[in-house]
């Protein structure tokens, strides 16, 4: 029998080059910048990197989930023209939550079946900027009606359908798969761990680019930039990995009375971009990060949305004729411990394949920008290690899961 959901394959796209900034906390040092300017650094970045004349670009796609600037509605075109790329490129804006990052690379693989022949792919989160907002007063407050303004941010994190916050979703798949409260501490603990020692051992630095105050000029138009906030001159290191102990972990309450999600095991909240450049493979002249293969992504029901991965990895791996076992590397978003341990369950996966860096319960999950992320730190990683296949995935806020096979590219057998 099939698995539902959408799959896509794909004969000859390749990521040539993938860059981000820091993931940095919460109001800390990119709280004060448009998600449009670090998405215009990274993209510029990655150009750099890549020695790629921007208007050799066909095709701009962007994503970004929160209306973080007044002028949002043109972060794709604004991250193509300031990036460089040629003024009769168009730009598309790209959505599907926390996969976001997935979808603009399975839509720049789709564009090459056409005249595409190269792709600037984007994705920038500003969660310290999600507005409070008013959806009710265009028409004005009437005297003694109710005035309402809410955190948007806040507000994200609850999905009506159900009735459920995504930590209630991950509670729901907790008391499922019979999940404890020390099980799902002791995962966190160790992701904690993992990216520590993934820091300190430089793990990242390839794919992080220094973000400082700086002028992103344009001919012709007003020009816009960076200005960090706190004082700070520039930002190198991703910000929330810090030390910590299943002692400290335990000790901390639960977000629902009888749950076992708690601020120490659910993912932080931080601010970022990444960008990516989608190609043909048989166009690049020098070894691509990544080979793109296929795409599946699928839905899930709403009360359990962090299982999402489980039968988007399924539908991967049966419409792609691989087995688990031939998967080297699995970077499974963490958006709560007891959700991607659910998965783990769900797929029988062993720890030692499954975000061996740690993952986003300690980096962070700037939603647009994860995807993007995984990717790049999936494709380093089979590099580094000779293996041949791994598979980024995510679940997704409203009930969905998302899954991205990708090749290395001088995999040796």
């Amino acid at each position: 029998m099939s698995c539902a959901g959408q799959y896509s394959a794909f004969a000859d796209a390749a990521i040539f080059e993938a860059v981000r900034t820091p993931w940095v906390d919460l109001g800390g040092a990119l709280s004060q910048v448009s998600p449009i300017d670090l998405g215009i650094k990274v993209g510029r970045e990655v150009l750099a990197r890549a020695g790629i004349d921007p208007q050799a670009v066909d095709s701009v796609l962007a994503g970004s989930m929160a209306q973080a600037s007044f002028d949002a509605y043109l972060l794709p075109r604004h991250i193509g023209l300031y990036s460089g790329v040629a003024q009769a490129v168009p730009a598309l804006g790209v959505q599907r939550i926390c996969a976001t990052g997935f979808e603009l690379l399975r839509q720049a693989a789709e564009q090459l079946r056409d005249e595409v022949q190269l792709a600037l792919c984007v994705a920038s989160e500003s969660m310290s900027r999600n507005p409070i907002a008013a959806y009710t007063h265009r028409d004005g407050f009437r005297l003694g009606g109710e005035v309402q303004f809410k955190d948007f941010l806040w507000e994200a994190l609850y999905d009506p359908a159900p009735g459920l916050d995504m930590i209630a979703t991950a509670d729901n798949l907790a008391r499922r798969y019979g999940l404890s409260r020390k099980a799902v501490d002791r995962y966190a603990c160790d992701s904690h761990q993992r990216a520590l020692q993934a820091q300190r051992d430089g793990a990242w630095a390839e794919e992080i680019v220094t973000v400082d105050n700086q002028v992103f000029e344009l001919e012709g138009y007003q020009p816009r930039g960076i200005s960090l906030a706190r004082r700070a001159s520039a930002v190198s290191a991703d910000s929330h990995p810090r030390p910590t102990d299943l002692e400290a972990l335990t000790r901390l309450r639960a977000v629902h009375p009888g749950g076992v999600q708690t601020a120490g095991n659910s993912c932080a909240v931080v601010d970022g971009a990444a960008a990516a450049l989608v190609g043909r493979a048989s166009a690049c002249t020098r070894p691509a990060l990544a080979r793109l293969l296929a795409s599946a992504v699928v839905g899930v029901a709403p009360e359990f949305m962090g299982i999402g991965p489980a039968p988007a990895i399924r539908l991967l791996l049966q419409r792609s004729g691989l087995n688990l076992d031939d998967i080297g590397r699995f970077e499974i978003n963490e958006a709560q411990a007891a959700q991607v341990l659910a998965v783990a369950h769900e797929l029988e996966l062993d720890s030692t394949r499954l975000n061996v860096q740690g993952g986003s319960l300690a980096l962070g999950h700037p939603l647009a920008a994860t995807g993007l992320r995984l990717v790049m730190t999936l494709a380093r990683q089979l590099r580094q290690h000779n293996l041949r296949y791994g598979i980024a995935a995510a679940c997704v806020g409203g009930g969905q899961g998302m899954a991205l096979l990708i090749e290395n590219p001088v995999y040796r057998a």
